[in-house]
């Protein structure tokens, strides 16, 4: 393949992560942004109750149930020349963890704000992350169709609470929270939007013209027609100026206004947001920048995801593709155990529906079938240049569980579900010092992860466990460059409880931070900390 073939396709490649707080509309968002790209007819309301339609976004049982994502899925679909991945990450914060880790394989993230609620905690925390990581950020102001806060509000919240300045792309007409469509600054039009009575299932027709335009003036009345004119010049004289380069750089967003439960505003979203994301971008490694024009593959596994399809069983990994082309069955070095893999199932997916696939670029997200050989942030190579990414940051756990199976005889189906939910980052897991196998101690960053936990032993694994909750709120990892850590060895270990962890490495779990004091300081030759010693906290 010519380098000026693999720069047309890294070019028209474009990586995303949708970020918000939960019920924000991150999952109808992505939804329409499916339906406008032909990838799917109708979209399915995550909210309607007249028609049984779910999401094509949420696959497990309990998210359709519940309304809400708690896993990541990967979404692709092409849209005027371009090829767009889509990864939609948990809304909830209990999975900040699974959300920390997907930001680190997009190229930019687009942000919905709800516009009655404006910028909420869990948002706060993403956008740390993205800004961390320098990538540029899209804000998308939702649920316009209902009232809400005025948009020179949002924009100062939106300043004020996440520090960073907001170039509104287009702005909403209507006064007092009541909206009828939008201005796009960029075309100089007004865009108004027609009743659609299917709960945005259509793609919606539009009228188009000018703000000059008298009939318009009239159909939207003249205090209306007055108020926009006057936001309008007010942002011409007095707001941000756009600034691509601080756009890349995550220093300024653009602001888009719109609904995604009635499709207003979203095409022009869409197009405006391919026209100005970055396509995928250099990475550091151990052997300096790679960049994706660099014809020797290379890729890293972001995600694990045990039995997507309850039929087969299986388990994929997820890898976000760096620099080259991938081709099926071709084989790569995997940098962790030293060995050649080939690479034979790649998988592209929308939702449940997977296609097997026979090439991907840089930028693209494929899924290999896994028989268990890869774990999070393994760096895949040529054999030709190895080296790896950046370990992925850690969560410290901060809630504690003991799980043993109901009915001992199914012990080997819980093991086995325990591990694999393990190995998908879901929940970290320890083993009590000198207890048996029939329980472990499952440590996790927030309650719901111990439901979907709960939910998946039974409907996966076919296994119904007994869970108790523990009183500790705190772990520590601990060295001794001299002496071997055991429980007799440390003091004040009976003040809290020493448990191995999966690479058998001594953890300390203890219930507040003053328990924790008494037992540093008596016990100098000990180093504690939270995450592993060879990982960093995120």
């Amino acid at each position: 393949m010519s380098a000026e073939e693999l720069n047309k396709e890294i070019n028209r490649r474009r990586t995303f992560a949708i970020i918000s707080h939960p019920d924000a509309g991150k999952t109808t968002l992505t939804e329409k942004l499916l339906l406008y790209g032909g990838a799917i007819h109708l979209a399915g309301s995550v909210k309607s109750r007249k028609t049984q339609r779910h999401a094509v976004s949420d696959w497990m049982e309990i998210e359709k149930q519940r309304g809400i994502s708690v896993t990541s899925s990967v979404l692709q679909f092409d849209y005027n020349g371009y090829r767009i991945n889509i990864l939609d990450t948990p809304g909830h914060q209990d999975f900040s963890e699974d959300t920390y880790r997907t930001l680190m394989a997009v190229d930019s993230a687009v942000m919905i704000i709800d516009v009655a609620k404006g910028v909420e905690a869990q948002t706060k925390k993403l956008f740390k992350v993205c800004r961390q990581r320098g990538i540029p950020i899209f804000t998308f102001v939702n649920k316009l169709d209902r009232f809400g806060k005025s948009p020179i509000d949002l924009m100062e919240e939106i300043e004020q609470v996440l520090g960073i300045r907001a170039y509104p792309m287009n702005w909403p007409i209507g006064i007092d929270g009541n909206y009828q469509g939008v201005y796009n600054r960029q075309k100089n039009q007004v865009e108004l939007f027609s009743e659609d009575g299917t709960h945005g299932q259509n793609v919606i027709a539009s009228e188009v013209g000018s703000v000059e335009d008298p009939v318009f003036a009239e159909r939207i009345g003249k205090e209306n027609h007055q108020a926009l004119c006057e936001d309008i010049e007010l942002l011409d004289m007095a707001g941000e100026q756009f600034d691509d380069e601080k756009v890349q750089h995550g220093e300024l967003t653009p602001m888009f206004f719109g609904s995604a439960m009635t499709n207003f505003g979203v095409q022009n979203f869409l197009e405006e947001y391919l026209r100005l994301a970055p396509p995928p971008a250099a990475r550091e490694s151990s052997d300096g920048i790679i960049d994706p024009q660099d014809e020797k593959f290379s890729a890293f596994i972001f995600k694990i995801q045990a039995n997507m399809n309850p039929a087969h069983r299986d388990r994929l990994s997820f890898m976000r593709i760096c620099s080259g082309k991938f081709t099926r069955g071709m084989s790569v070095y995997h940098d962790r155990t030293g060995k050649m893999i080939k690479l034979a199932q790649p998988q592209q997916f929308l939702a449940q529906d997977r296609t097997i696939i026979d090439e991907a670029y840089p930028g693209d997200i494929v899924g290999l079938f896994d028989p268990g050989i890869f774990g999070m942030g393994d760096t895949l190579c040529s054999q030709g240049h190895k080296f790896h990414f950046p370990d992925f940051p850690v969560f410290p756990p901060e809630q504690f569980a003991r799980v043993q199976a109901k009915d001992t005889m199914k012990r080997k189906q819980f093991v086995k579900g325990i591990t694999e939910l393990t190995q998908e980052g879901a929940v970290q897991l320890f083993q009590q010092a000198g207890a048996g196998t029939e329980s472990y101690i499952i440590g996790t960053v927030g309650s719901l992860q111990f439901e979907v936990l709960e939910y998946r032993l039974k409907n996966e694994y076919g296994v119904d466990i007994l869970m108790q909750m523990q009183p500790y709120e705190v772990a520590r990892w601990m060295e001794n460059r001299k002496e071997k850590i055991t429980p007799s060895s440390l003091r004040g270990a009976d003040r809290g409880m020493f448990v191995y962890d999966i690479k058998e490495r001594p953890v300390l779990l203890v219930s507040n931070e003053w328990a924790l004091g008494w037992i540093t300081d008596n016990n100098p030759d000990i180093k504690f900390y939270p995450v592993p010693p060879d990982k960093k906290k995120a």
